[in-house]
């Protein structure tokens, strides 16, 4: 066993850390025999000098052990999940893990909260009264078998050394190295328990990696990582340089993922995503034989109605209203301000700036620059205009649902200037790349 300084300064110099060394600093993240100095200086370290797969796969499984590992061997099909790197309108895995658990898979979702211009998936749910996004594992286990499906929070005990690492670097500018972006994402789904995870990698204006090609190398990054772990894992690369859904705003996302799964509205390109990383699931997952066969399933659960089923199940099981599918508006929280906001000229959209959007949802206190701000769930914006569209007086750039007038003020012009009016854009396409354990290596 060697010093906390010596493995730092190991790898300050760029050397390779064992899998001892790697063990035995995250094991004391957590009870604080490694101090917040050190912690910082080793992921300052590993910013500057980076790891290879067997040191990112060895940190990644240290970071699961740092505390529960659920296990999920009772279940009569196999655990899965999906998780997203985020960006605008993304409220993807309300409508997916209930296609999911219709087919046969089972979804234990532990999902994180909304920061910076992204929207959180339990602030979302957080919008559905009584729901509870905190359950007990035992509770948390009955609705997995039972419903099929539960998103929840992540709990105290699963991969505690993560959440400490991440206090830290996202105080020391080193969020955005991929080993430490890898073994945060991937450490909390090994503890979960999975048989298969779907990863839906964004770039484009509203991705936390814009740029395609960084986007492509942590995609890869968490395929190599998460199947060298033991974890069967596929990465999507999905585009995000418009916002996925035409609504942003928790309460309004829980809205739209109702009219998702009732088949009272099906946007294309939310969809696509939606239909895309549920056959992934269910094909890591050994529910489908091929991929088309996948997407069929999939269609079938929706068309049936089943997912909306599942979907209900699981909200009433959390505490959530019986009726929230049939009559969302008598549940959902309404701002009090519901105006358009036009843009100044007439013309077709030619490009969003979707960070941009993004953070008019958060000026209105839909989202939170720091963990402990309050979230107000009625407001965002709905119908956003998408790439190609036409707009002018007679079709706005979205209609913005504000807690009072200069709310909605402050969103107008962050919501104008997120737009680029001209001649139009061709889209490319939704789903760019889709990456596999033998494409990564």
């Amino acid at each position: 066993m060697r010093l906390t300084q010596e493995i730092i300064a190991a790898k300050r110099d760029g050397a390779e850390l064992s899998d001892a060394d790697i063990r035995q600093l995250i094991a004391g993240l957590p009870d604080g025999s490694v101090s917040e100095g050190q912690a910082a200086a080793f992921a300052m370290a590993v910013y500057f000098n980076g790891m290879n797969e067997r040191e990112r796969v060895a940190l990644t499984l240290a970071m699961r052990d740092s505390g529960t590992v659920l296990h999920w061997d009772d279940l009569p099909g196999p655990a899965l999940d999906k998780h997203s790197t985020g960006g605008v309108g993304d409220t993807v895995s309300l409508p997916l893990a209930a296609a999911v658990a219709a087919c046969g898979g089972h979804v234990p979702m532990i999902s994180g909260r909304g920061l910076g211009h992204t929207g959180g998936t339990l602030d979302k749910l957080d919008a559905v009264p009584g729901y509870v996004t905190q359950p007990g594992i035992n509770l948390f286990r009955k609705v997995v078998r039972e419903a099929g499906c539960a998103i929840i929070g992540q709990t105290a005990d699963l991969a505690p050394a993560d959440k400490r690492l991440y206090a830290i670097r996202d105080v020391t500018a080193t969020v955005e190295t991929i080993p430490l972006l890898v073994s945060s994402i991937l450490s909390k789904k090994l503890a979960a328990g999975l048989h298969g995870l779907a990863m839906d990698v964004k770039f484009g204006s509203g991705a936390f990696l814009p740029d395609y090609g960084k986007a492509q190398a942590l995609a890869q990054a968490l395929v190599g990582v998460a199947n060298g772990a033991g974890l069967p894992t596929n990465a999507l690369l999905t585009d995000m340089s418009e916002p996925l859904a035409s609504a942003a705003g928790n309460a309004l996302e829980v809205a739209y993922a109702l009219d998702h799964l009732t088949g009272r509205r099906r946007e294309p390109r939310f969809h696509e995503v939606t239909v895309a990383l549920a056959a992934e699931m269910l094909l890591l997952g050994k529910l489908a034989p091929d991929l088309d066969k996948a997407r069929a399933k999939i269609e079938q659960a929706f068309a049936s109605g089943a997912a909306a089923e599942r979907f209900a199940r699981m909200i009433v099981a959390l505490g959530g209203p019986a009726d929230l599918l049939e009559a969302p508006q008598k549940h959902l929280a309404a701002a009090p301000v519901v105006k358009p906001v036009y843009p100044e000229t007439r013309g077709a959209v030619a490009s969003v700036d979707t960070r941009a959007v993004g953070l008019a949802v958060v000026a209105l206190g839909g989202g939170r620059v720091r963990p402990q701000d309050p979230i107000d769930h009625a407001v965002g914006i709905v119908a956003l205009a998408g790439i190609g569209d036409g707009v002018g007086l007679d079709r706005p750039l979205g209609i913005v649902h504000a807690r009072n007038e200069d709310g909605y003020a402050a969103a107008s012009e962050r919501l104008r200037k997120a737009y680029r009016i001209g001649e139009g854009a061709a889209r490319g396409p939704l789903v760019a790349e889709r990456i596999t354990e033998r494409v990564s290596g």
